[in-house]
């Protein structure tokens, strides 16, 4: 079995290893350094880089880039709180809340959205965001025996979509519409009580915010 070759960076100050070919977001989150991220997963072989709240500043290169997107380097130098790399980050997640519907202390991921942590970490208050709110009245559905999906709280990271398709083997969720309309629907906007399987959840538990949440009476079997 062929070795896989190791490389050595700095991130933060911080010498860490890491395989080449890796990105400069696992290899950070993976050595204990947090960089904001909505649409990471793990087994994604190609990065979705939908949410933009990962960017970094590497030393030689002369504009922020995206973790997700930046396989590392031997010798190379990251900063992940560089001041344009901040500012892009905080704008992304600010135009995220414009139509974001807010409501954490009713939301049954609170404490638990990464949302919360992300705007601890760019110290942005989410009840008063930067730009206009642009509400969105779209319907919730809980027609699935297992869970709520409430399209108004999704952030678009396309998780749900991913893992349905690649990992349950179904692909019934997936985009539609474009600009301010986009959503995370099913095909012809069928109910998911009416396409998906009654015993799977699997969307609900890569869901990083409040869209795909249990039913609080549903007796959910973690896989």
């Amino acid at each position: 079995m062929a070795t896989r070759t190791r490389v050595s960076l700095t991130i933060d100050g911080k010498q860490i290893g890491a395989v080449q070919g890796e990105t400069v977001l696992w290899a950070a989150l993976e050595n204990g350094v947090y960089i904001p991220n909505l649409c990471a997963l793990r087994e994604w072989q190609e990065p979705f880089a939908a949410c933009r709240l990962c960017f970094v500043e590497i030393e030689g290169q002369d504009r922020p880039v995206t973790a997700c997107t930046t396989p590392v380097a031997d010798g190379m130098v990251v900063h992940t709180d560089g001041e344009a790399a901040r500012r892009l980050r905080r704008t992304a997640f600010e135009l995220l809340l414009a139509s974001h519907h807010v409501d954490c202390a009713n939301c049954p991921k609170n404490k638990s959205c990464e949302l919360q942590k992300i705007a601890a970490h760019l110290r942005v208050n989410l009840r008063r965001p930067r730009f206009r709110h642009l509400p969105t009245e779209l319907h919730i559905d809980s027609s699935h025996p297992l869970f709520i999906y409430d399209p108004n709280k999704c952030v678009l990271c396309g998780r749900c979509v991913w893992t349905c398709r690649e990992k349950v083997g179904l692909g019934v969720i997936g985009f539609a519409y474009r600009g301010f309309r986009r959503m995370m629907t099913t095909f012809a906007d069928q109910q998911m009580g009416e396409v998906c399987p009654p015993d799977c959840h699997r969307c609900v538990d890569v869901c990083p915010v409040g869209a795909l949440v249990p039913k609080p009476d549903a007796v959910v079997v973690q896989e």
